[in-house]
């Protein structure tokens, strides 16, 4: 009925890695069940080969440091990794995917008041590539009696040269957590690096004002044919530069009545930066003949017209938009471009209402068949057969939610199942105690049954942790009150 999932860097999801990779909460259970070295080799692959989909919306660290703790598992593995010649070789932009996952496994291991795992990252972020990482953990996590020392060995990255400076200033501006510079600058014990990181500073507010007194940038007075010509010329340009969206949002500032003609032309016309800035300020104005001129850019054979043309529609929220989304949802296959199809039924999945739930479920079960578990198309439609309470879609919900590798799109399949099967308080929910994502974990703590064993025990277990999120720890202390209804 369903295409298996494409990426063949995950393993089947009814294995202990595959369980593991994703992120479930069935992972943890099984591996705590099975022999200790098959986990802790499961537990490893998962650590050191970062499995997520997306590690910038994805949470793993906190799932892969209770199973480490839970497993008494040594550090070696880790500081091998960390420290493997392989990391002084790593360019910086792929230096975040190859450790970023477990200096931050490392971090939370630090805030289980685990002391190698602290030392580790003082080590690393002395020495390593992804150093910026491992002090953005030390900064949550560390006293300053340990950040203080480390601060001579980091500025030593940097030479003191102009562009040495400017590296530096970068680096300090750009961190999560300024803690660790701020010490520094302040640190009486090296006068000179308190004066260095002063003076970069300084340096960095100044670039800064003069680049905004030099922008090259739309100017008050400009017309409509100088925004749409600017953009063009981005567009044009070698390498490109995209402004399409910023010439949008200032056409909201020069455009009147009077130009509407000049803009309904560049949204027909042969210019692409030109008619996709016309097109997405004409479209956000519910223009009336934005809805006609959309449907015309779906099909052009460029893409940034047409993924534009997709893009102005789906930020739309008027009427007329909601009854073009059902006569495009309704047409047969074919009959339009397939991106249009897809957008119109995610704009009934966001807005629709009862009447839609059969387009929504038809367009859910249609993407899973053709793009299988993981496309990015499923995140709105899953959540509006959630919305609109389609029983009938618990089936392909409960396929989504076993195999997507998206911990995210998962979180929001245990969403939706959450309020379309009946059996979920008893089933999903309680492994979702265990899931990576904190969402899923607050979502079972409000439903997980309590007939379980393993549910109440649980729920005390997040209830003391010091490591888990807010959110959680209330609706699991709500759970564990004495008034609490299930």
């Amino acid at each position: 009925m369903f295409v298996d999932p494409v990426d063949s860097d995950i393993a089947p999801s009814g294995t202990l890695l595959g369980l593991l990779q994703r992120g479930r909460g069935d992972g943890t259970l099984h591996a705590l069940a099975a022999p200790r070295a098959e986990a802790l080799a499961a537990l490893r692959q998962c650590v050191l080969h970062d499995p997520r989909r997306d590690w910038q919306i994805e949470h793993r660290s906190l799932y892969y440091a209770r199973l480490h703790v839970e497993l008494d598992a040594s550090l070696d593995d880790i500081e091998k990794h960390l420290f493997h010649p392989e990391d002084e070789l790593t360019a910086a932009e792929d230096s975040e995917v190859r450790t970023g996952l477990a200096l931050s496994v490392l971090g939370h291991l630090a805030s289980y008041k685990n002391t190698a795992a602290l030392r580790l990252l003082r080590r690393y972020a002395t020495s390593g590539a992804n150093w910026q990482w491992a002090l953005d953990e030390l900064a949550v996590r560390d006293d300053d009696a340990g950040l203080r020392p480390l601060g001579p060995a980091v500025l030593a990255r940097f030479p003191q040269t102009p562009e040495g400076d400017a590296e530096l200033a970068a680096a300090a501006r750009d961190a999560f957590e300024p803690r660790p510079w701020r010490l520094w600058a302040e640190d009486a014990a090296h006068p000179e690096q308190s004066g260095r990181l002063m003076r970069v500073r300084e340096q960095g507010c100044f670039d800064r004002w003069q680049r905004q007194m030099h922008g090259q940038g739309p100017r008050p007075g400009w017309s409509v044919r100088e925004v749409l010509d600017w953009a063009q010329e981005g567009y044009d340009q070698h390498p490109r530069v995209s402004r399409e969206s910023a010439a949008a949002r200032c056409l909201s500032a020069v455009a009147g009545p009077e130009d509407r003609a000049e803009l309904l032309a560049a949204a027909r016309g042969p210019r692409e930066a030109a008619r996709v800035a016309a097109l997405r300020h004409l479209a956000e104005r519910g223009d009336a003949d934005a809805l006609d001129l959309i449907e015309l850019a779906a099909s052009d054979p460029d893409e940034t017209v047409s993924q534009a043309a997709l893009c102005s529609f789906a930020r739309m929220r008027s009427t007329a938009a909601i009854v073009r989304a059902r006569q495009w949802a309704a047409a047969p296959e074919s009959t339009l471009p397939e991106g249009l199809a897809t957008v119109a039924a995610e704009m009934l999945a966001c807005c629709g209402g009862r009447q839609d739930a059969e387009a929504v479920l038809a367009a859910l079960r249609r993407t899973v068949r053709r793009k299988g578990p993981d496309s990015d198309a499923l995140w709105p439609l899953v959540d509006g057969v959630g919305r609109l309470g389609v029983g009938c879609a618990a089936p392909v919900l409960r396929h989504v939610y076993r195999e997507t590798g998206s911990s995210q799109l998962r979180g929001r399949a245990a969403a939706a199942l959450a309020v379309t099967d009946p059996s979920f308080a008893a089933g999903f929910a309680v492994e979702c105690l265990w899931d990576c994502e904190e969402t899923t974990r607050e979502l079972a703590a409000e439903y997980a049954a309590t007939g379980d064993e393993r549910v109440v025990e649980r729920l005390r277990r997040l209830a003391a942790d010091p490591a888990e999120e807010a959110g959680v720890q209330s609706a699991v202390r709500g759970r564990l009150s004495p008034d609490a209804g299930r």
